[in-house]
């Protein structure tokens, strides 16, 4: 993909991508296998303060507020994945696959309105290069508290 045309994109959606992320634990940011990039899960941090933490569904942490840190989320991957193809997205083919994780209660139903932040924001910037398939999968807990967090699988030459 253009490397100028992406960062095009993201300055007319008025988005800057942060530094990319550090991993948190014992494990890489984004692990480039022949032609494949595998982004480990991103939790959604601003300032190095997550994006509403907590439980979808409990404690005021609503399906707008997931879906806006699923956005945020993929922001950083897209980050993490630019840096880790050399500082730019032009050996990116396409996005793959997506998995939003959602921490949530247990009769939490909006999986797909809170993925769609993140699959919404891929598209939007990447095209249909971004298009790509998705799991939302609800759990007890995600690391540091987060609401939300996602990985991405792309497709890279």
């Amino acid at each position: 993909m253009n490397d100028d045309a992406i960062l095009q994109r993201l300055s007319e959606l008025e988005i800057e991508l942060p530094p990319a992320p550090k991993p948190v634990a014992s494990y890489v940011t984004v692990r480039l296998a022949g032609d494949t990039a595998f982004v480990a899960g991103q939790v959604p941090l601003v300032d190095g303060s997550v994006l509403h933490p907590g439980h979808l569904g409990e404690g005021g942490v609503t399906a707008e507020h997931g879906a806006e840190a699923a956005r945020r989320a993929a922001i950083q991957a897209l980050s993490a994945l630019r840096e880790a193809l050399g500082g730019s997205f032009e050996r990116l083919v396409q996005l793959s696959q997506v998995t939003v994780y959602l921490a949530t209660t247990p009769d939490f139903t909006g999986h797909p309105a809170v993925a769609n932040g993140a699959s919404d924001l891929f598209v939007e910037v990447l095209g249909d290069a971004g298009k790509h398939a998705r799991a939302a999968v609800g759990m007890a807990s995600l690391p540091l508290g987060a609401s939300v967090e996602v990985t991405v699988t792309a497709l890279i030459s």
